[in-house]
């Protein structure tokens, strides 16, 4: 069987043309798309410059066993920035909403952000963005929508400690 190297070579070509397309317009689309911060707590230590640069605050309710409903000037701050806030879950631990969580577990978190900021929650993140499906349950039957991988892709999503999978340099270039 013989290969046909022009046909080869233009297949590689092809293939390369459409990631390149595809990359350029995923770069467009973060570009124009709402930024996000995660991580936003009393408790984490978070730039000005990254609060100010962010359309969506995704708050950690319980850090470091502190609420942030126990800290009202820092809850003033963060509602004076008018920005969207979101839930990111309760106390941030490692892989939290990768085991199934009870009821209260989640009211705890929810109770916190609406005593800080006067509302509940509309939008949730898990913290490495793992979730059971009963997790996922749990959440949308608080009215909550769920924000994941597809919204972590599409969109700039700053850390406070700059700890996430990308630097926030790299967030910010790409």
């Amino acid at each position: 069987m013989k290969i046909n190297r022009k046909r080869v070579f233009r297949d590689i070509y092809l293939i390369i043309g459409i990631l390149a397309f595809l990359i350029v317009v995923l770069f467009l689309i973060r570009a124009f798309s709402v930024k996000e911060l995660d991580d936003v707590s009393p408790g984490i230590n978070c730039s000005p410059d990254l609060l100010t640069k962010a359309d969506v605050l995704w708050v950690v309710p319980e850090f470091g066993n502190f609420s942030i409903s126990n800290s009202q000037e820092w809850c003033e701050y963060i509602k004076s920035l008018n920005k969207t806030l979101g839930l990111h879950g309760v106390y941030h631990s490692y892989n939290e909403f990768g085991s199934d969580r009870e009821k209260n577990y989640l009211n705890v978190g929810i109770s916190d952000f609406e005593n800080c900021f006067g509302y509940k929650p509309k939008m949730f993140k898990a913290p490495q963005l793992n979730l059971t499906e009963d997790d996922e349950k749990l959440i949308l039957s608080n009215e909550m929508v769920i924000l994941g991988r597809f919204s972590q892709l599409i969109h700039k999503v700053y850390h406070c400690s700059d700890t996430g999978r990308f630097s926030n340099r790299f967030v910010d270039w790409f």
